[in-house]
């Protein structure tokens, strides 16, 4: 089963380098924080170093981040 998960307002801080571009998540699933070492943008693929779940990534209009579990 996929779902979406949307970070609430209290996850803002999570900050994008250049270009839109984040160095690290949260885990939608085990909540675990996962920094990374490429960095990832809208449309990347991410997975979670601690659950294994992997997530595609999408922003909205508004900048804010969005997993879908692939």
């Amino acid at each position: 089963m996929a779902n979406n998960y949307d970070f609430d307002d209290d996850d803002k801080d999570m900050k994008a380098s250049g270009g839109g571009k984040f160095k690290e998540f949260d885990c939608p699933d085990c909540h675990a924080n996962n920094p990374v070492h490429e960095p990832f943008g809208d449309q990347d693929e991410v997975r979670c170093n601690y659950c294994g779940t992997e997530f595609r990534v999408m922003l909205s209009a508004e900048g804010r981040v969005k997993f879908k579990e692939i």
